[in-house]
């Protein structure tokens, strides 16, 4: 229980690493507009990824009864991160852009954090990848799975709030060169994770 939760915290803060659309519109509106803002940024992603992870751990059951179907997702999301972790080495350096954000309310920011973690596909490809893993290759249980994704999810809501709080002072730290290092270093996670899942399924078929 205890391994779950740790490594599910592990994980959180590693899927925080990636600077992607939601990171920057947290620090742009609390920057602009206060850390407030930011947090409702935060609660909309976290809404919106308990969705990804309940369908991504239940989602399965409404599938047919397909043979080796774990097997071929693993393949497939190893195939996913694998093109994650490519697009992160090779990208060019992001353009650290801070636009004035407008006012709202709180239905404004969070639908923004909701939509921006939900139009983006990855995201529950993400999701349904790592239920697919610690299922395989961890062989976590259903309560395990509830804690390891729980304590992820909580991480990553965690960590963004920290981020609102700070946005002031972090716009210092995250330049342009600091961008691009951290998303060498996820490139790499992602990619390791596609080679155990790969790992995984060539012992399974063996």
């Amino acid at each position: 229980m205890v391994e779950s939760v740790l490594f599910g915290f592990v994980t959180g803060l590693l899927l925080s690493c990636t600077f992607g659309t939601v990171f920057f519109s947290l620090v742009q509106s609390s920057v602009d507009n206060g850390y407030r803002s930011g947090i409702k940024i935060a609660l909309g992603v976290l809404v919106c990824d308990l969705i990804f992870v309940f369908f991504a751990l239940f989602g399965t059951a409404y599938l047919p009864d397909i043979p080796d179907f774990d097997k071929w997702m693993a393949g497939a999301g190893g195939l996913f991160l694998t093109g994650i972790g490519l697009s992160n080495l090779l990208k060019q350096k992001p353009r650290m852009v801070y636009p004035r954000s407008r006012l709202g309310s709180f239905v404004y920011y969070f639908s923004t954090g909701f939509l921006l973690n939900g139009l983006n596909p990855v995201n529950f490809i993400a999701w349904a990848t790592l239920a697919t893993y610690v299922h395989t290759t961890l062989h976590y249980d259903l309560q395990q799975s509830i804690l390891f994704f729980g304590a992820a999810v909580l991480t990553i809501f965690l960590t963004e709030s920290l981020i609102a709080v700070f946005a002031h002072r972090l716009q210092r730290f995250f330049t342009e060169r600091i961008a691009y290092y951290f998303n060498k270093l996820t490139g790499v996670v992602f990619i390791g994770i596609a080679l155990r899942l790969f790992f995984t399924v060539i012992l399974d078929n063996s």
